[in-house]
């Protein structure tokens, strides 16, 4: 039976540990970290993530704003709240909750964000860093999928991982963090994407399997070899008349036919949706570190 990596867990452990650092930082007479989220519309799932973000820092004691505008909102009034933000010593971390309306340029708004102040590590600068597997502020949710591999003592080092998806939030990120040397790198990374002919054949070489492409049910068990270790990353509401909201979330894995091949696996939800969440506040606590070094350089 495959071990159930509990992502709730993970990142329980990881904001009582920030909670011990908040309060050291309080006692030494100096501010908590300071998160702003830019919140666009009315979408259900970005209103549930942010919420989930906001309660998160006021968890651990961060301070935790949430800024708000209407779907009209102008790409030029969001880059004027952005500049904004980026010149207040008193907030550490920025994220504005993608998607955003199709009027706005989604790249614009996000190089728009000081590299320091770019949480979700999603910034060209960041992403540059992480490349050279320099210091630097790691994407969330990828930052987050390692915490829980050495969390649960899952080795990375020597082994073949196979990462389905290729975007710049999850997919690349994840196949760099995971080559990179160090305590959860080391291993030979093989990206796989919608181009890929005969996917399922590196998927059943693979030891580790990160499945990230947004497409629900989508890598079943005649995919994976026995003791297979499979990250699912996909969250896509799914129509489901027996739920109260009408729908439910699903994975890119078919958990069903998985789970029984796997030596361990994330659920969804449950898994990985936690850790991007953890991935954020390390990165926000990290900002206001530097912040601090800053100031007192």
């Amino acid at each position: 039976m495959a071990t159930i990596i509990d992502g709730r867990v993970v990142s329980a452990s990881i904001r009582e540990s920030l909670s011990r650092e908040v309060q050291t930082l309080v006692s030494q007479g100096l501010r908590p970290p300071h998160l702003v989220a830019i919140l666009v519309g009315n979408d259900g799932g970005s209103q549930t993530y942010v919420g989930a973000k906001e309660k998160a820092c006021h968890e651990v004691g961060f301070l935790g704003t949430v800024i708000r505008y209407p779907d009209t909102v102008t790409e030029e009034e969001l880059l004027e709240k952005v500049n904004e933000i980026n010149h207040n010593d008193q907030i550490d971390g920025l994220i504005v909750q993608l998607p955003l309306p199709k009027h706005i340029n989604e790249n614009r708004v996000t190089l728009a964000i000081a590299p320091e102040k770019d949480v979700d590590g999603f910034h060209d600068v960041n992403m540059g860093r992480l490349t050279k597997g320099a210091d630097g502020i790691k994407p969330a949710t990828p930052y987050g999928i390692t915490l829980m591999l050495k969390h649960y003592g899952i080795p990375t080092e020597g082994k073949h991982v196979v990462v389905i998806g290729r975007s710049n939030i999850v997919g690349r990120p994840m196949s760099i963090l995971l080559s990179n040397p160090g305590e959860t790198g080391n291993a030979t990374v093989t990206v796989c994407h919608s181009r890929t002919p005969n996917l399922s054949w590196f998927t059943q070489h693979a030891d580790i399997i990160v499945a990230a492409l947004g497409k629900p049910g989508f890598l079943t068990g005649d995919m994976v070899k026995e003791g297979c270790v499979v990250i699912d990353v996909g969250t896509t509401r799914v129509d489901d008349p027996t739920k109260k909201a009408g729908w439910r979330l699903c994975g890119d894995v078919d958990f069903a036919s998985v789970e029984p091949k796997a030596s361990a696996i994330t659920p969804v939800p449950g898994g990985v949706g936690p850790m991007t969440i953890a991935g954020l506040l390390v990165n926000t606590l990290k900002a206001r570190k530097a912040s601090i070094e800053a100031h007192t350089a």
